[in-house]
């Protein structure tokens, strides 16, 4: 039998990035803590469309939390890089106190 090369998906300064649809989440759901970005707008730029407006939110995975105490941190950020850049400071900095 041939083995199975592990697939390694996208990443972002080594942590795992998954999108789907207007959503993307930035961490393991193995971690204490993930990061989820919603798309809200977006705006046309020639034939791309950019994301223009970012919800950016810090979750806690542990399941017996209730929902509502689930998101830790949250943001609203102009455009993808700024969402991203601060995804990853808040992530690093809630798995390495």
């Amino acid at each position: 039998m041939a083995e199975r090369k592990k697939e390694k998906g996208l990443t972002y300064k080594g942590r795992p990035l998954v999108r789907s649809g207007r959503t993307l989440y930035y961490g393991s759901m193995e971690d204490p803590f993930i990061i989820m970005m919603q798309i809200l707008e977006t705006r046309k730029m020639g034939d791309l469309e950019l994301a223009d407006r970012v919800s950016v939110q810090l979750l806690n995975t542990d399941p017996d939390v209730r929902p509502r105490d689930k998101i830790v941190k949250k943001s609203e950020k102009k455009g993808l890089y700024e969402a991203m850049d601060i995804a990853s400071i808040w992530l690093e900095r809630a798995l390495n106190p």
